[in-house]
């Protein structure tokens, strides 16, 4: 039986049985980890818990739904991270013609391609490689591919691994400089989301650092915490909109793709901040 021991805060961890390995190798940016748990297949990065077959797709609709309520329209797509490919499937699901996928570490979304019993199958990441279809993958720095980028999204996400208190390459990706290049190349009515911490006060540092950091770049700020989940999503967009949550509403009902986790009641209860949040301003 293999353990792996995720760290959940100061002096906290919880701890994963793994009765069968898949994939255990360092590939160039990361240790990471696939095997079978309790949850299901699931994805470790650096031994923090990334996804599980079991609750990954409560997960990707909270990071990617609300943007999709959100964004004026759904043609065009980038997402950075996100190796799974989830999200890209259920863009294309909802709509977008383009969904550029920028990764940095190939051979995580290729083994998760190979292991992982949701996202990108083997023979749909060879054709996104390639180009053959709505979504492209593009195996390179999100922060040079947003510097060197003519093209302008209608979404802009980004799903990484929680920033880090030590250095990680990934943390430059949380920063507000990134979060001002993805704006810059947004569409008319876009919408940029990040994946943004545990909502949780023992564990909350990412969520409160990007929270503030969303308010300085963003004239709208909508935060969706996930109540099946751990984690919390926030979503800007360029221009100060009055009743982000009435306009969500509204367009759940004509939205293309039919989340299996949102509903209206829940978008009405996941997206008032936590009062630790909400009083950081």
């Amino acid at each position: 039986m293999t353990t792996i021991v995720e760290p959940l805060g100061a002096g906290m961890t919880r701890v994963w049985e793994m009765p069968e390995v898949l994939v255990d190798t360092r590939t160039e940016f990361q240790h990471l980890v696939i095997g079978k748990t309790a949850q299901g297949v699931s994805l470790f990065c650096d031994d923090d818990r990334q996804s599980t077959e079991f609750s990954q797709l409560t997960y990707h609709e909270a990071l990617l739904v609300p943007a999709l309520l959100l964004a004026g329209k759904v043609e065009r797509v980038l997402v950075v991270g996100s190796s799974e490919g989830v999200v890209s499937q259920i863009a294309v699901a909802a709509g977008a013609s383009v969904v550029d996928h920028v990764d940095i570490d190939q051979r995580a979304v290729e083994l998760c391609a190979e292991h992982l019993p949701y996202g990108y199958t083997p023979e749909e990441l060879s054709a996104a490689v390639a180009g053959d279809g709505p979504v492209r993958v593009h195996y390179a720095d999100g922060w040079r591919f947003l510097a060197e980028t003519t093209d302008t999204y209608d979404i802009v996400l980004v799903d990484l691994p929680d920033e880090r208190p030590e250095f990680a390459q990934h943390n430059r990706l949380y920063e507000e400089e990134f979060l001002t290049r993805c704006e810059s190349v947004l569409a008319d009515g876009g919408v940029v989301v990040c994946q943004a911490g545990c909502q949780t006060m023992w564990r909350n540092e990412t969520l409160l650092r990007s929270w503030r950091r969303f308010h300085e770049v963003f004239g709208t700020t909508v935060y969706y915490g996930s109540d099946e989940h751990e984690w919390a999503f926030l979503f800007g967009l360029a221009e100060s909109v009055p009743d982000p949550l009435e306009r969500m509403i509204a367009r759940l009902e004509t939205l293309p793709y039919r989340p299996s986790t949102i509903d209206a009641d829940a978008l009405r209860g996941c997206t008032v901040p936590p009062y630790t949040v909400r009083r950081s301003l």
